[in-house]
């Protein structure tokens, strides 16, 4: 799929097994001398600015036919049994992690190759954690603005509810008005980028000491807040 384009692709779990059918045909009735025919399965991490530091984390291939001549049309089945595939796909601004199957027709020496790609999806799913403590972290401006976050816990579900509390505990300068961002940081070697998912107005008007403000955020209806725990060495994913 085009990177940063929304696609349909199969979906299959971490270890779940491919097997299907490759289809090759000849167009108008002529043959096709080849060397053999192939099916690869890879996984790769796509570094999309920096092509050298990409790299493949699984590489397997099956022999579907001897060399030949190629007639008509021809049907190859195929299984890659129990694979695991340790991550999940991700498609960003500068790296993509993609699993996909590559058919080649090899040809004699100085014709090229016949090669094509087909891309899936793979998602793990995940059991809720043992421990999930609550986030509390302060902020402020010296002498100015003091102001303490409380969340009710750190880890959430992609159809969960975010609930906590804003306490202001020193107030000497004017507020406005408060929002709170979800944001994605995409970190692939030297490249960064943060991209906002989702934004609440929490407040409007002048906050006084002592005051809270409760907080309550559905992170049902953002289809781009999907987690990444981690992909490689190069590439952290962060919320």
């Amino acid at each position: 799929p085009a990177v940063g384009k929304d696609s349909t692709l199969p979906l299959f779990g971490a270890n779940e097994s491919l097997s299907g059918r490759v289809k090759v045909s000849a167009k108008d009735g002529k043959s096709i001398q080849h060397m053999g025919v192939q099916i690869e399965f890879l996984g790769a991490i796509e570094m999309l600015y920096d092509r050298e530091n990409s790299q493949e984390f699984i590489s397997l291939v099956r022999d579907l036919d001897d060399p030949g001549t190629l007639n008509g049309m021809r049907q190859y089945p195929f299984i890659f049994t129990d694979v695991e595939k340790m991550y999940d796909t991700y498609n960003g601004i500068n790296v993509r992690l993609r699993y996909f199957l590559r058919v080649t027709i090899l040809r004699a020496q100085y014709t090229p190759n016949i090669v094509q790609e087909f891309d899936i999806a793979v998602q793990h799913t995940r059991t809720e954690p043992p421990s999930n403590v609550p986030i509390r972290m302060e902020v402020g401006i010296e002498d100015a603005l003091h102001i303490e976050f409380e969340y009710n816990k750190s880890k959430f579900h992609l159809n969960d509810v975010i609930i906590g509390k804003i306490y202001f505990l020193l107030v000497r300068i004017k507020i406005k008005r408060m929002e709170i961002e979800i944001r994605k940081r995409e970190s692939a070697g030297v490249y960064n980028e943060t991209e906002t998912l989702a934004k609440f107005e929490v407040m409007d008007g002048a906050p006084v000491r002592g005051e809270s403000i409760p907080v309550r955020m559905f992170l049902t209806g953002f289809p781009n807040l999907t987690p990444y725990d981690f992909l490689a060495q190069r590439v952290c994913m962060g919320r």
